[in-house]
């Protein structure tokens, strides 16, 4: 498959972008007090093996971050939005270069801009109707609330739905999200730690490893 660009849905279709995602295994989730750190945290985790990107809107100059790592970045990674919770945010994550939209919740009116649309959801006639609306994953949020075994469970009578678990998952257990049939797993916290707010990047670059690392064996 020939390289992505990062500009997402402007070049490609949606289906790719999710391709790429899956393929990534780990979504890293960048949110921090400011987005100025975001292109050295986000150098960082692609040297590392990280290639799906999600910047959250909360974070302040995110959309400047988020066009900013469009340029930057190689081709094969794609970079998307976060926290969106309107089509007014959708519609600027998409003109900043988000390649994908992530909401925490099912938020209607976020189709129709060209990019794949991630909803949260938790429950099972959540992430049933998430799915029914032609989401291709659905985020499981928040994840740390359940654990593994809960997505074997959807996966029983739900097996065509991709689920992606989000929120509060540690990097040990990645692979056994992936193993127990998780599309892929988005990251925030305990892979970003303070890299954004100032701290090391090289223990970032090792967090990151094992993230990466995670996957490769998940999916061995």
């Amino acid at each position: 498959m020939s390289d992505l660009s990062v500009a997402g849905g402007h070049d490609h279709p949606a289906q790719q972008v999710t391709e790429a995602v899956v393929r990534s295994g780990v979504v890293a989730v960048l949110r921090a007090p400011t987005a100025d750190a975001f292109s050295a945290v986000s150098d960082v985790l692609v040297e590392s093996g990280i290639t799906a990107l999600e910047v959250t809107l909360t974070s302040r100059g995110a959309l400047e971050a988020l066009a900013g790592l469009r340029r930057q970045l190689p081709g094969h990674v794609v970079v998307g939005a976060g926290t969106v919770l309107s089509a007014d945010d959708a519609k600027a994550s998409v003109d900043a270069g988000a390649a994908f939209l992530v909401s925490p919740v099912a938020v209607p009116g976020l189709e129709g801009f060209g990019v794949p649309v991630y909803p949260g959801a938790f429950t099972p006639s959540e992430i049933f109707a998430a799915s029914r609306t032609g989401a291709p994953l659905v985020k499981l949020f928040p994840a740390s609330a359940v654990g593994p075994r809960y997505l074997k469970d959807l996966h029983g009578p739900l097996p065509g739905v991709r689920i992606m678990p989000t929120g509060g998952i540690e990097i040990a257990d990645v692979a056994a999200w992936l193993s127990a049939g998780a599309a892929a797993v988005g990251l925030g916290g305990p892979l970003l730690g303070d890299a954004a707010s100032g701290g090391s990047l090289a223990q970032l670059a090792d967090r990151a490893r094992r993230a990466a690392d995670a996957v490769a064996y998940a999916r061995s």
